[in-house]
């Protein structure tokens, strides 16, 4: 049985770090943002960018339930690997995804600090190349992607085997993501999260699914880290 959602997050308790990509590591949402509003008709809308962040916004819903709905069908091993194929037949241009404002340094300061995981939904391919282009791979301990496992966010599955694998208990580990599957995982593990409003998720869903703290940006983890971060507060869900 899947525990309640958290009220708090206890910073002492965190031994171990992981971060989701997209939306987390990579400014996912404003580049998404960004290419949809350049779609959409000149005179359509009054805010062409504003429409585009909203209809990037609610599209998260349901493609966390289709993520969820596949693992449950045990087709998420089938979708990862034909995007793997799209990804090697697609040629080798430049991905455009960039960093998150501010994470190269936070990374840098944290490097050492906690064993630091990646535990990302994307392929494997893609993730990798996405950490060699932003000379991010040698700040994490692990990498895990949607096929290291035998299932995926939103099951525990990865924040299990990230624990296993660097020697933390699982309660002990902080998923740090911007989606209710982030939250949902690191609940079912017994982990603590906290989510980041950069990505694709609201605050009040967040803290709903568990989030113990709720932040603007992931380079303000650290002041949640050092007990000067907000909490997350129900009542203002």
């Amino acid at each position: 049985m899947v525990a309640p959602p958290s009220t708090g997050l206890d910073s002492g308790r965190v031994r171990m770090l992981c971060f989701d990509v997209d939306g987390t590591l990579s400014d996912t949402d404003n580049v998404l943002t960004a290419r949809i509003a350049t779609l959409i008709p000149r005179g359509l809308v009054q805010d062409r960018r504003r429409a585009a962040r909203g209809l990037v916004m609610s599209l998260e819903g349901p493609a966390n339930t289709a993520l969820s709905l596949a693992d449950r069908l045990g087709l998420d091993q089938a979708m990862v690997s034909a995007l793997n194929w799209a990804y090697r037949h697609r040629g080798h241009s430049r991905t455009w995804h960039r960093l998150i404002d501010g994470v190269d340094e936070l990374l840098a300061r944290l490097q050492g600090r906690y064993p630091m995981a990646v535990v990302s939904a994307r392929d494997e391919r893609s993730t990798l190349r996405f950490l060699d282009e932003h000379q991010l791979r040698d700040r994490f301990d692990l990498v895990v992607t949607a096929l290291t496992t035998g299932r995926t966010k939103p099951y525990p599955d990865p924040i299990d085997h990230a624990a296993i694998v660097l020697g933390v208990r699982p309660q002990d580990c902080l998923m740090i993501g911007d989606t209710t599957v982030d939250m949902i995982a690191a609940r079912r593990a017994q982990a603590q999260s906290v989510g980041v409003l950069c990505g694709f998720g609201r605050r009040g869903e967040l803290i709903r699914s568990g989030a113990g703290a709720v932040i603007a940006s992931t380079a303000e983890l650290e002041a949640v880290l050092d007990g000067r971060g907000p909490r997350a507060d129900h009542d203002m869900a």
